[in-house]
């Protein structure tokens, strides 16, 4: 296989222990193959990325080590149009089943996809014959049409980091179908979870009259694809160096001593709607209230990551948790005893697995979640003689793999409670049990096998027969 080309929204440098997330995962693929990623600056500017406002897009390269960063800037119409519009006020809903929070603006379709032919344009001039491109997650989901359209041919692989919905709600979407062939220009997709890939499935099958090919592949729109469940891992060894690290050593014996006389529960999330915040600081109140024995001894210390601060949506549950954690603390705080310590700010990820290792109950309660990492980086950074335990929402995609964690609804309330009693109260056997049976998933299923796994698939993925045409959107 040649050189792997990522290509995302953001880019990150992979030297760096902090980038966390999809930098981690696709760090040392990139750093095997010498590597290009490719992706938005992050930076606005008024030409919108060209010389002039118009031709060719500018190209800012920089080399991480045996990595190439390729970024190219946007104008500020085209962030509002393809970032803030299309991909954060259309597509992040919609997937996440909140069609009641999606905003569908007519002229943000139009911007998402002139942003998309500007990258195709701008990374086209960068690939070699034998690269093997990987695009990620849903701000990108029509670039290899686009790039077809330029005259790529080299074997084009996507992965959703975030969920995909039921065809029905799929179809909300104005120009649904458009966005979909966008997908079946892909030679490889991998999804979160069974899920999101039977949605995907049952999709191509109802509206677009695909016929299975064999092997998990489908025939569709004149071309062969191949879909894949494939959960994103975790590097377990690196997490777990990371907690051995002074940083996570240094927070780990603070928490202890600070909280030596209770059971902490730890909640890390970005302040987002699909995280299910608002339920998870009632569920612990309702904790509060049916289990007096609770009092005194559990505190939750919830972390929530500022995060697109600028949408109404997100001002609202900002407000709404900072009351709910506010009557709860004054309904049943002592002075020397505070509920809820809640955060909104960003830890750094060097001082995470001190945290989790310090915390009795793992609070992983999302309304819907394409699979959330911190679920497996709390696991990652337990102490196997004394662990412990994860509280996970079904509509995780953790879920799917995570069998021994302890399964809740988080819209019921009650339930959630009784349950996070449950772990409170589980002696050591049964913790270490479970955590033992989840930390071998976890290695079982790492983000080397994740890597390896996509990669192999979209290697065997056949060129386009010569003489047909690609498809267009």
């Amino acid at each position: 296989m040649g050189r792997i080309v990522a290509v995302s929204n953001r880019v990150a440098d992979p030297r760096r222990t902090a980038a966390g997330g999809l930098a981690v995962a696709l760090g040392e693929v990139l750093k095997r193959s010498g590597g290009l990623w490719f992706g938005w600056s992050g930076k606005l500017s008024d030409d919108g990325g060209s010389p002039s406002g118009g031709g060719e897009p500018r190209v800012h390269q920089q080399q991480a080590g045996p990595v190439k960063l390729a970024t190219v800037d946007l104008s500020p119409a085209d962030y509002e149009s393809y970032y803030v519009g299309y991909s954060n006020g259309v597509l992040w809903p919609v997937f996440h089943y909140r069609l009641d929070l999606a905003d569908f603006d007519a002229g943000y379709i139009e911007g998402y996809r002139r942003v998309n032919q500007l990258f195709a344009r701008a990374l086209l001039p960068l690939l070699r014959p034998d690269d093997v491109i990987w695009v990620h997650d849903y701000h990108l989901i029509p670039l290899a049409a686009e790039l077809r359209a330029l005259g790529c041919t080299q074997p084009i692989g996507f992965f959703l980091h975030i969920p995909l919905p039921p065809p029905l709600i799929l179809a909300a979407i104005p120009g649904h179908d458009w966005l979909m062939k966008g997908l079946c220009s892909y030679d490889a997709l991998g999804f979160q979870s069974h899920a999101d890939h039977d949605h995907f499935c049952r999709y191509i099958q109802d509206e677009a009259h695909a016929q299975e090919a064999g092997g998990g592949r489908w025939r569709v729109f004149n071309r062969t694809i191949h879909p894949l469940a494939l959960p994103i891992g975790l590097d377990v060894d690196e997490f777990q160096a990371l907690a051995e690290a002074p940083e996570a050593r240094e927070m780990y014996e603070r928490m202890r001593r600070e909280y030596s006389r209770r059971k902490v529960l730890v909640g890390v999330d970005r302040l987002d709607y699909s995280k299910g915040l608002p339920q998870r600081i009632r569920a612990f109140g309702e904790l509060l209230a049916r289990y007096p024995e609770t009092r005194q001894s559990a505190t939750l210390i919830q972390i929530a990551s500022p995060s697109r601060e600028d949408v109404s949506a997100y001002t609202d549950i900002l407000h709404e948790l900072e009351s709910l954690c506010g009557a709860i603390n004054g309904n049943y705080g002592e002075l020397d005893w505070m509920p809820v310590r809640y955060m909104h700010r960003t830890v750094a990820r060097a001082r995470l697995p001190g945290l989790y290792r310090a915390s009795r109950v793992a609070l992983v309660t999302p309304l819907r979640d394409g699979m959330n990492l911190v679920a497996k980086e709390f696991i990652a950074a337990q102490d196997p003689e004394d662990p412990g335990v994860l509280v996970l929402s079904r509509f995780a995609g953790a879920a799917e793999q995570l069998k021994e964690a302890l399964m809740v609804n988080p819209y019921d309330i009650e339930g959630t409670a009784a349950t996070i009693h449950l772990a409170l109260q589980m002696g050591l056997e049964e913790r270490r049990e479970r955590h033992g049976a989840l930390l071998a998933t976890l290695r079982r299923q790492d983000v080397h096998w994740w890597c390896d796994t996509f990669l192999e698939a979209l290697g065997q993925a056949e060129a386009q027969e010569s003489g047909t045409p690609w498809l267009r959107l």
